[in-house]
């Protein structure tokens, strides 16, 4: 947990870590966005089940990178996260409009299939490395910014542009940018571009518009 700068916080940002790892993993990205956010609590959960093996933890066993068993995953682990989420919000006494949910590689798959389905959407959804794990459901879509290395051999980059273009057709005001020469991480320019991106949503500056904005630069 890294608490907000000024006291009572006014709003929670929820990092969702990747297979293997834990919030450890990601909490340290609070302090690259708190001078943009310095009323915003951060908060980084374990995932509920130990990789074996492994010091880490996942949301759900991966074998391969599986449509099916991606969906059946994020099935599954959605409900503990999502009671997480309304006790810390509860928690903190705020309501659930007041949250943003950050997820990196399966976490991202988590925060996106949650994020969509929760019954008050989170003001809006970051989504590093990640892809969307099965089809959208009708109801509002927060916004969203979707992040990817082109040299990532993990999940291929293709899978935010499929995801991009996804919940562009259904309206989403949805942001991607695209890492040149990064592989299955995050980026100097993706991790400030998240924090712009998190700000401004929380001041409810992020309207859908329908088509796809970009806001990958070439160099």
């Amino acid at each position: 947990m890294a608490p907000a700068r000024g006291g009572q916080p006014t709003h929670l940002v929820v990092l969702v870590h990747g297979y293997g790892a834990d919030g450890q993993d990601l909490i340290g990205l609070a302090q690259h966005w708190q001078s943009l956010l310095p009323t915003v609590a951060f908060a980084a959960p374990n995932a509920p089940t130990p990789v074996p093996g492994s010091a880490g933890y996942q949301w759900f066993p991966i074998s391969r990178i599986d449509p099916h068993e991606m969906r059946k995953g994020v099935e599954t682990a959605a409900p503990g996260l999502d009671q997480y989420l309304d006790a810390e919000l509860a928690r903190l006494g705020l309501p659930p409009e007041r949250l943003a949910l950050v997820g990196f590689s399966q976490g991202t798959m988590l925060s996106l299939h949650l994020g969509l389905r929760r019954k008050v959407r989170p003001a809006g959804i970051v989504g590093f490395s990640g892809l969307l794990a099965g089809p959208l459901e009708d109801g509002e879509i927060p916004p969203i910014l979707l992040t990817h290395g082109d040299s990532d051999q993990v999940i291929p980059s293709q899978a935010m542009f499929m995801a991009a273009t996804q919940l562009g057709l259904a309206g989403a005001a949805v942001q991607w940018h695209l890492a040149p020469g990064m592989g299955h991480g995050i980026d100097p320019e993706g991790l400030a571009l998240a924090g712009q991106f998190l700000s401004l949503a929380f001041r409810d500056l992020l309207k859908s518009t329908g088509p796809i904005r970009s806001v990958y630069k070439p160099s």
